[in-house]
């Protein structure tokens, strides 16, 4: 990356982006702020960021002055309204990668009784809201009749503006924390970080009848709160993809949403499970027993009407061929993407799946 600021170029376009660039280095560093300061001066010292007026002291009280982060024991550290800000960047960087006049808005395609205005008209039906008539339409049915000659407008000339259905979602997204999450110097775990804090902002700030929960699988599996995603990182841990699955149903059966969905991001074959109360492992990975396992649930899952849709964080043909049969079984998605074109993809599938309602 790299800034070339004019003379004269404003402190307030310079504020911005030194923002912006700290924020995507929270999600790096697992929201830490010292470290992602550290790392901010080192960037604006190298590529002279920094001004006469404006240093690194003065953008850490801007920090505090707007409320993003607060002194707690003699370190900064991020407040609520930090976390907001930094999932309101990630989603809007997110977006910025979909296509535009791809997904379109997560409406299910039936027309409803409820929800916003549609751009579909048509003829008045007995029963319909005198609320939903198209008075434009209406009148040009009226004249193209009476070519405006007079007379009371009737029944046949009366239209009525569609309203489209919005059909409330529940959605748990996995996320693979193994140690392979940043092996071999591939650092898989931060997109899948910035796709879980853009579609909590998503979901919480445009569709507030629609559940996200986030659940982190590695030997183990748990829910995280949605206000510590800034935080999570992987560690030195086998892929329970069956615990994961596991806590994502138990979850999803609290739910009462018409749609119920599970994305998962891997980059790993599942290599273990729990049998009899311990951990049984295989570190190489696709051990019979814990595929047979996994593979247990992704049908459970089937029958119980939740959809899997599997992005594949790697180009490892034996995961690639172990993700086709559990999406197989499943009768979900599977998208093979490298790790930079992840964001798009995940919200793009995300509205798309949001068109659908599961019966």
């Amino acid at each position: 990356m790299f800034w070339r600021y004019a003379k004269g170029s404003s402190l307030a376009a310079l504020v911005r982006d030194l923002l912006r660039i700290f924020r995507q280095l929270l999600v790096v560093f697992d929201g830490d702020v010292e470290q992602s300061l550290e790392y901010l001066d080192e960037i604006a010292r190298r590529y002279r960021l920094w001004r006469d007026d404006f240093g690194p002291e003065d953008f850490r009280r801007l920090l505090e002055e707007r409320g993003e982060a607060a002194q707690v024991r003699g370190a900064l550290r991020l407040t609520p309204k930090g976390e907001r800000a930094l999932r309101r960047q990630m989603l809007q960087e997110v977006f910025a990668k979909v296509v535009k006049g791809g997904a379109g808005e997560h409406r299910t395609p039936e027309p409803g009784g409820a929800g916003e205005p549609g751009d579909e008209t048509r003829g008045y039906e007995f029963g319909d809201p005198y609320d939903a008539l198209d008075t434009n339409r209406t009148l040009q049915n009226w004249l193209q009749r009476t070519g405006g000659g007079g007379g009371h407008i009737e029944e046949n000339d009366l239209e009525v503006r569609e309203r489209e259905h919005h059909a409330s979602c529940a959605t748990v997204l996995l996320i693979d924390v193994s140690h392979s999450m940043t092996l071999y110097g591939e650092d898989r775990i931060t997109p899948a970080k910035r796709v879980a804090l853009a579609l909590t902002e998503l979901i919480q700030t445009r569709y507030p009848k629609d559940t996200i929960d986030v659940v982190l699988f590695g030997d183990e599996a748990k829910r995280v709160p949605l206000h510590r995603l800034p935080y999570i990182t992987n560690g030195p841990f086998h892929t329970n993809t069956r615990a994961g699955l596991i806590a994502a149903q138990e979850i999803l059966k609290r739910r009462k949403s018409a749609n119920r969905q599970i994305i998962m991001l891997t980059d790993g074959k599942p290599s273990a499970i729990h049998e009899e109360g311990r951990l049984y492992k295989n570190p190489f990975g696709l051990d019979r027993k814990v595929v047979a396992k996994t593979l247990d649930e992704a049908a459970r899952c089937r029958r119980r009407g939740i959809p899997i849709t599997t992005f594949m964080l790697t180009a490892d043909p034996y995961l690639r061929g172990f993700v086709e049969t559990f999406t197989e079984t499943n009768r979900g998605r599977a998208y093979f993407a490298e790790s930079n074109r992840l964001e798009g993809f995940v919200l793009v599938d995300f509205l798309r799946n949001r068109r659908r309602r599961v019966r």
